[in-house]
């Protein structure tokens, strides 16, 4: 039988290791912990400045493109009837729409001032996470089921407000009358910012051609844009709608107010 010495320093021993065992695991959770606040850091705010960049940079090269294509020459319309009652805003110059999207392919881009200066991209065909909206070179996405820039009715877009360069990030800081331009190979359309609203992810109706009125018909030409909210979250989504100001040919050049916006770049 050992003596009571031997057994207390058999219990220090014991006691000594089960404190080693601790002490690893404690520095192993918090090495964890750091590793996971890394990640998120990387994922939610260095990624998306990377991203976010590399979106930016791609659609300035997809602008310079589009300012460059030949004129698009649109199909004569018919003479309206002489009792007819004009169905545009006074001053608006019928606006001109000739452009086929390819599904996950780039066909305009999109200028919000709001979101930043220097804030363009490139606009997608489709909405797939893979092939459009998780994009460095494209990030913004255009529901095929939609009309066009320039179409009577709803051209209707989503973008990210977290991660893959959060497109969409300060959609919830536009203010009434903020310009949204989007432009296309047949020229540039200037929407207005009009108002918010928030719905569940079911609410489909904010891509009727009408906004939120099935089977009205369209006397407006509209912008929206969807995502997520609130950040960090997919529980709602939040809806910016805007409608279309003015369309200024491709051969016009870029807005006056927007090349102003960037300092007289064209």
């Amino acid at each position: 039988m050992d003596s009571p010495a031997t057994e207390r320093r058999r219990d220090r021993r014991r006691r000594g290791r089960g404190l080693a065992v601790v002490g690893v695991l404690g520095e192993l959770f918090l090495t964890a912990g750091v590793l996971v606040l890394l990640f998120l850091g990387w994922q939610l705010w260095l990624n998306d400045i990377i991203v976010g960049n590399e979106q930016r940079d791609a659609a300035i090269e997809f602008a310079e493109e589009l300012a460059s294509a030949p004129p698009a020459t649109p199909e004569p319309s018919a003479e309206p009837e002489p009792d007819a009652e004009p169905s545009e805003e006074p001053g608006l110059a019928e606006p001109v729409s000739t452009i086929s999207p390819v599904m996950n392919e780039g066909f305009a881009t999109l200028y919000v001032p709001r979101f930043g200066a220097d804030y363009v991209r490139v606009i997608g065909e489709g909405v797939s996470l893979s092939s459009v909206l998780n994009r460095s070179s494209l990030g913004v996405g255009h529901y095929p089921q939609t009309q066009l820039p320039g179409e009577l009715g709803n051209f209707a877009l989503a973008a990210h407000r977290t991660t893959w360069g959060a497109p969409f990030g300060s959609i919830g800081e536009l203010q009434l009358g903020d310009k949204i331009y989007v432009q296309t190979a047949d020229g540039w359309y200037t929407y207005a910012f009009r108002n918010l609203e928030y719905v569940l992810p079911s609410g489909v109706g904010v891509l009727e051609p009408v906004p939120q009125a099935p089977g009205v018909p369209a006397g407006e030409r509209y912008i929206t844009l969807t995502s997520c909210n609130p950040r960090f979250s997919a529980s709602e989504r939040i809806i910016a709608y805007g409608v279309l100001e003015s369309w200024h040919p491709a051969a016009e050049g870029i807005p006056d107010e927007l090349a102003a916006l960037q300092g007289g770049e064209a």
